[in-house]
């Protein structure tokens, strides 16, 4: 895998694009928008440079639930420690940096692990459309979608995980009973014996 990102040429035409961050100085997500007109975005950050891609809201529950089932599976199966909750020193409430300019929407997601160098290893492909060949997931072949891949160690990216989950919650009112936060489709309300409760509420 490259160390950078860089133009990749085919028949000397300007191609595939891989902007390629090993463990950035940071790498969150975030949202611009207020409650239930928010607009997701993935952001990475390595010294100078700085790439934003935009996703929805659904594709930042899966990684994130992904991601955490990931770092459970490698604390199991390799030699790796994984720290049950991300360190409070790498704990990132700050709003993402601006200016945030969308890069490319995200159609595909690849999620990984790089045993060599004990990272978690996060790709993100830009929408297409035409479906995408999964063999180009994490590979630098010089066709396919423009993308985005990071590098993280097994704390930053529980970090990363736990942000997400709370960017997402952050559009939910919660629950008046129960204080968990409330889904479009009701709510399983624990203070109710389990019957749904209607959400008044909307989301973003």
């Amino acid at each position: 895998m490259p160390s950078h990102g860089a133009w990749l040429k085919v028949g000397g035409a300007m191609a595939r694009v891989i902007h390629v961050f090993r463990h950035p100085d940071r790498f969150v997500s975030g949202t611009v928008g207020e409650p239930g007109e928010r607009t997701f975005y993935l952001q990475a950050s390595s010294e100078s440079k700085q790439v934003s891609v935009t996703l929805e809201k659904q594709q930042l529950t899966v990684l994130s639930e992904r991601l955490t089932s990931l770092l459970e599976e490698v604390a199991s199966r390799f030699d790796t420690e994984v720290p049950p909750s991300a360190p409070e020193e790498l704990t990132d409430t700050d709003p993402l940096d601006v200016p945030v300019e969308e890069e490319f929407r995200v159609g595909t997601m690849g999620l990984g692990w790089d045993a060599e160098s004990s990272s978690v290893v996060i790709e993100l492909l830009a929408i297409t459309e035409g479906e995408v060949d999964e063999n180009i997931v994490l590979d630098d072949t010089e066709e396919g979608p423009d993308a985005v891949r990071v590098f993280l160690s097994p704390a930053h990216a529980r970090a990363f995980a736990e942000r997400a989950e709370r960017v997402i919650n952050a559009g939910r009112k919660p629950c008046p009973l129960c204080d968990e936060p409330l889904d479009p489709e009701g709510h399983i309300c624990p203070r109710q014996n389990g019957f749904l409760r209607d959400n008044p509420f909307t989301e973003g």
